[in-house]
This record gives C-alpha cells, sequence and structure tokens, in this order.
C-alpha cells in the first residue's frame, strides 16, 4: 500500500532580515564569530503581538495554493511548535480557524526540531488508517520571545542609542544560543501516494528522556507552585540552556546511524537517495553528517545561511524551496533527518 506524499508545500518567514552585524549591537559578537561557528548570515524575527500561528497560517495558505486543493479540502491538521501562542491550548486550531477550517481535528506534537520525522509518521498512520485523507502539517517557531536582549529598536535599526552595560553583558552571556535561532514556518499538504511504490517508505525514529537538559527551557515548567514567578526571570529561565559540546556530539553521532539503518531495512544504500533534506540546526553538523554518510554536497542542501535555526520550521522551509528550484521531483527518494529537544531524533524515507 502507497504511503503518504507531499502534493504541496509553502514557508514562510517575518519582517526583514536581521544581520550577524545587527546582532553586534546588543551583544559582544561579530559577523566572523557567528559564520565560523554555524554558518549562519542572517535570521527573522517576529514582532511584537505576532504570533506562531500567524507564522503557521502564512505558510499553509502557500501550501494550500501549491497543492491546487481549496483549504475545505483539508480534514486533520497536524502542528509542531515549541513556542506556541499559549502555554495551552496548541495552536494547531488557531491555524484551522484562520484558514476557515475550524471544526476540523488539529493535533499539536512537541518533538521541537524533529517535528518532520515524526510528523511524517503521524500523518501516514492517520491516512493509512482512514482517519484522515488530506493532511496539512506545519511546523513553525516564534523564538524571539526567549532572545536574551530587550533593545529591540537598536537590534533592528530603528535606533543609535547605546544599549546599556548589564542589557549587553546579559545578551552576550547567552549569545551560544541566542546566536542560532531564528522564525519562520514550514508547510506541507500530504495525501496518498497515487503511485504503487510511491510515498512514505519508513521511519524509524527515536526519544532518550534521559538527554533532555542537553537543551531545554528551565523556566515556566509546571514543576513549581506557582509554576512562574518573578524569580525566573532575575535567574533568566526564560533563555534556553544549551550543552552546545554534547548536544553536537549527539547530532552528528545518532543522525548517520538512524538514516542508515532505515536506508537498509529497505534493502537500500544511502547512494539510493536523491536527496538529503536535514534539519538546520547548525552548518557543521550537518557537513559532517553528510561526510559521515558518505553523500556529496549536492545532495545536501543548506539555508541556514539565510534563516538560522527555525526548529520545527526548517524542513518545510528547505524542502519547498527544493521543489520551487526543481531541485526535487516526483519519483526522487528524498530522507527527512533530524535531532532536536527531547532528546528526540530520526529519519523518514519518502519516493515524492
Amino acid at each position: 500500500m502507497p504511503g503518504i506524499t507531499v502534493i504541496g508545500t509553502g514557508m514562510f518567514a517575518p519582517g526583514e532580515p536581521v544581520t550577524n552585524h545587527a546582532l553586534s549591537r546588543v551583544m559582544d559578537t561579530n559577523d566572523e564569530w557567528i559564520r565560523q561557528r554555524t554558518g549562519i548570515v542572517q535570521r527573522h524575527f517576529v514582532t511584537e503581538g505576532q504570533t506562531v500561528s500567524d507564522l503557521g497560517y502564512e505558510a499553509a495558505k502557500r501550501a494550500i495554493a501549491d497543492a491546487g486543493v481549496e483549504a475545505s479540502e483539508i480534514d486533520y491538521i497536524v502542528m509542531a511548535t515549541m513556542t506556541p501562542d499559549y502555554a495551552f491550548p496548541g495552536p494547531g486550531g488557531m491555524v484551522g480557524e484562520k484558514l476557515g477550517i475550524a471544526g476540523i481535528p488539529a493535533l499539536d506534537i512537541r518533538q521541537q526540531c524533529c517535528a518532520v520525522p515524526f510528523g511524517l509518521q503521524v500523518a501516514d498512520g492517520l491516512v493509512s488508517s482512514g482517519a484522515a485523507s488530506t493532511v496539512l502539517f506545519v511546523g513553525a517557531d516564534a523564538h524571539a520571545g526567549f532572545m536574551p536582549w530587550s533593545d529591540w529598536d537598536v537590534l533592528r535599526g530603528e535606533s543609535d542609542r547605546e544599549v546599556s552595560e548589564e542589557a549587553f553583558a546579559r545578551a552576550t552571556r547567552h549569545r551560544g544560543v541566542s546566536i542560532l535561532f531564528g522564525d519562520g514556518a514550514g508547510a506541507m499538504v500530504l495525501r496518498k501516494s497515487e503511485d504503487d511504490d510511491g510515498g512514505l517508505l519508513g521511519s524509524e525514529i527515536h526519544t532518550d528522556g534521559g538527554l533532555a537538559e542537553l537543551i531545554h527551557l528551565q523556566g515556566g515548567g509546571f514543576r513549581g507552585l506557582p509554576y512562574c514567578t518573578p524569580g525566573m526571570l532575575e535567574r533568566e529561565e526564560y533563555i534556553p540552556r544549551m550543552d552546545g559540546r554534547n548536544l553536537f556530539k549527539a547530532a552528528v553521532t545518532k543522525l548517520p546511524k538512524v538514516v542508515k539503518s532505515l536506508v537498509a531495512k529497505h534493502g537500500l544504500t544511502v547512494d539510493d537517495i536523491d536527496l538529503f533534506v536535514a534539519h538546520q540546526a547548525n552548518d557543521r553538523i550537518n557537513s559532517l553528517v553528510r561526510q559521515n554518510l558518505g553523500a556529496p554536497e549536492e545532495k545536501v542542501p543548506s539555508n541556514i545561511a539565510v534563516y538560522g535555526n527555525t526548529s520545527a520550521g526548517t524542513i518545510g522551509i528547505l524542502l519547498d524551496e527544493q521543489r520551487r528550484t526543481g531541485r526535487v521531483k516526483r519519483g526522487d527518494l528524498v530522507c527527512f533527518l533530524a535531532l532536536g529537544a527531547g532528546l528526540n531524533w530520526g529519519a523518514v524515507l519518502m519516493r515524492l
């Protein structure tokens, strides 16, 4: 039985690009330092009041138009984000309401940067079970809210005033995390493949809660009474904590292993893959993963330079770009791979 395939994609990044030079206005950093460590040149951020459901809606509109279907044909939404409009409810239903299809089920998942491998497996199960026929998957994140600076007017070049020494020092303390992220959304419309040997061929995904603190958000969790206190701001717990060294090690070891395992299960080799669409966390990570797999550079595209890490949005954004430039076509065998907070990691094989 054929699995689901992608019939439409769309992406959205808010506002004007924020360059590495702009970050140097609010923290001790520079373009060369960021490029060498991450490959990132610029990123986008939401403005005050702009939410992740807004980003998801814009990407979803484009994906639905690209698929050549009406929004009313969507009968299930799978929404992935770690930066929701509210702690609860999740934003999937809000995306549906903005699309004019309120009432259809919307499932919110929390696999962070590994949203697509998990989301595609869920969507395939929904379609193969008959619970849905046309699924809208949306991956979106708005990280601006946990950035360590408050001088947004200076960052955006709207003011040339000096930021305070205290604010500059606070932002600099967290530059290892904050330089990585940007805001954006990617969406896919999914249906059962019309080709007998097409669609989602298989997936292999993993979770290890013992590694949860490699990257996590300390503040706002429901471990205290009340769950949110003024002290969280004072202790800067609204900013993610990251063990960069061990997170890097996990990514460059676990991702090649899971890809090789998945292709072997299906009697394939890495050479059979036409395109690897990888999560965009760090260009150095993806380069080492590619080398470990023995895949040529042209099969492992990257766009982290212009968007940064948009977490749940990265793979959808990159796939949309690859489709629109004609890099991926019908019949191609694509491998989606990602690792994210949780720790979650995995890969999916799909023949488009």
